[in-house]
């Protein structure tokens, strides 16, 4: 029966993600089998877990999937594995509105999952408990079990600390880190550095692994998690096994592409899809494929490669120009651009639409997105309703088209221009927004049998 535990913490930058990483690969470590779970619309946390384990981070999203999905997921990918262990995010009861709805401790009362409290010691001592005993009552559903004080500066300084938690509160504390110089995460203007750019990634992962081995508790904080309930006889959720692959998917998966959730590749191989994993920056062309999935990223960190690549950009130009069905999200929405300007030079992408981005120091949008079908396009129907994600510095200079042609309308959140997402060519449909293949259950239906359509025309041609 495997077990599991939610990492969380009193508020973003409280040190939960250096915890849970080196929690999934520490227990790796151990030859453990571990399975990771992010909460939240997030890729860049997710990847250092997923190295961290060895095995696919999964993504729990409250607010775009129904509980049931959340719960079906969590239960099938925890299957044959020992450990899980859940990251939350920002805060532990910091939802969308005053109720604390699709919180971290919403997802923990639904998983019955205990937490696992990290917090941010710097400059206090008693007034650690007090915080730590307002989240014990504050909702009696949410099983706090366990504490990591973090950024600690002295013994003297853990001493205090975990005396007064433990005595006013009744909490083992299981963990006590110490303040370091060593920047384990680097941040930069958008954020953690994702670990496909990481040159150090490796080096890190063993940094945290020491660093869990030393200063937290391993057995204890084992010894706190929660046996995972798993229905009877499994329920098969999604499943790629025992089918024949019907058509061939390309992936553009480098260091410029990087955002993909592992459940959105499963949906495909689900419906048939064998995919092919390609580089933007050193591959010559596309191979020969039936359509193509271009995920989010940071191209503009890898402009002049993808742009000095000028065989492949030209091979996904053609082959959009020739039918392809090709789905982009974000950075591939803007690798299917015309140019992007940065630091006053013009780097030239893939040209399938007419527009040239740039970059800006502040976010041009942040957060979840509602949209609904307005116009057609080759995955959608009209009148559909999708719920998705949006996080972008990027911006649009100039756009040869009119916001009336684009496919989404906005209901929430901001979009490619004027409240409206979705640029179309052929069959070709890029967007800004992210969407989650549980919570948009259609779409990987849709996707693979437009390609099956443009594979068999292309065959009878």
């Amino acid at each position: 029966m495997p077990k599991g535990i939610v990492v969380a913490g009193l508020s973003g930058g409280s040190g939960k993600s250096v915890v849970a990483v080196g929690l999934a690969a520490a227990y790796a470590r151990q030859r453990r089998i571990v399975v990771p779970f992010k909460k939240g619309p997030d890729y860049i946390d997710a990847g250092w877990l997923q190295l961290a384990a060895g095995k696919p981070c999964y993504n729990l999203d409250p607010y775009l999937m129904d509980p049931k999905i959340i719960k079906d997921s969590f239960a099938q990918h925890a299957q044959g594995a020992e450990i899980a262990v859940v990251e939350g995010n920002r805060g532990l009861f910091d939802g969308v509105n005053v109720e604390g709805e699709f919180s971290t401790a919403e997802l923990a009362v639904d998983l019955k999952l205990p937490i696992l409290l990290v917090v941010d010691c710097t400059k206090t001592t008693r007034t650690v408990a007090a915080m730590v005993l307002g989240c014990r009552k504050f909702d009696p559903r949410v099983m706090v079990k366990g504490v990591v004080l973090n950024r600690l500066g002295t013994a003297r300084h853990e001493t205090i600390v975990r005396r007064s938690v433990e005595e006013y509160t009744g909490i083992p504390v299981v963990g006590a880190i110490y303040r370091s110089k060593i920047d384990i995460f680097p941040q930069r203007h958008l954020g953690v550095t994702p670990y496909q750019e990481h040159e150090g990634a490796g080096q890190a992962t063993a940094l945290l692994v020491e660093m869990a081995e030393k200063y937290l508790d391993l057995q204890e904080i084992e010894n706190i998690m929660a046996e995972i309930v798993l229905p009877k006889p499994p329920e098969v959720f999604i499943s790629k096994y025992g089918r024949v692959p019907k058509v061939r998917i390309g992936i553009l998966k480098d260091a410029a592409f990087q955002f993909y959730y592992p459940e959105n590749l499963e949906a495909l191989e689900h419906e048939g899809a064998e995919l092919v994993e390609i580089n933007a920056m050193t591959s010559k062309s596309l191979p020969e494929l039936d359509g193509l999935y271009i995920g989010g990223g940071f191209p503009e960190t890898s402009a002049k490669r993808l742009a000095d690549n000028t065989t492949f950009r030209l091979s996904v130009k053609h082959a959009a120009e020739a039918g392809m069905p090709i789905y982009a999200e974000c950075g591939g929405l803007i690798y299917l651009g015309e140019s992007i300007l940065l630091d006053g030079e013009e780097y030239p992408l893939s040209g399938v639409f007419p527009v040239k981005f740039g970059l800006d120091r502040k976010p041009q949008a942040h957060g979840y997105t509602e949209l609904s079908v307005s116009n057609n396009n080759p995955f959608y129907k009209a009148g559909d309703r999708i719920k998705g994600h949006e996080f972008r510095y990027s911006t649009v200079l100039s756009w040869q088209g009119s916001s009336a042609e684009l496919a989404f309308t906005m209901e929430r959140g901001v979009g490619f221009v004027d409240g409206r997402d979705g640029l179309v060519f052929n069959n070709v449909l890029g967007l800004y927004t992210h969407i989650h293949a549980l919570a948009t259950p259609g779409w990987a239906q849709s996707l693979v049998a437009r390609v099956m359509d443009f594979k068999t025309q292309r065959e009878r041609a």
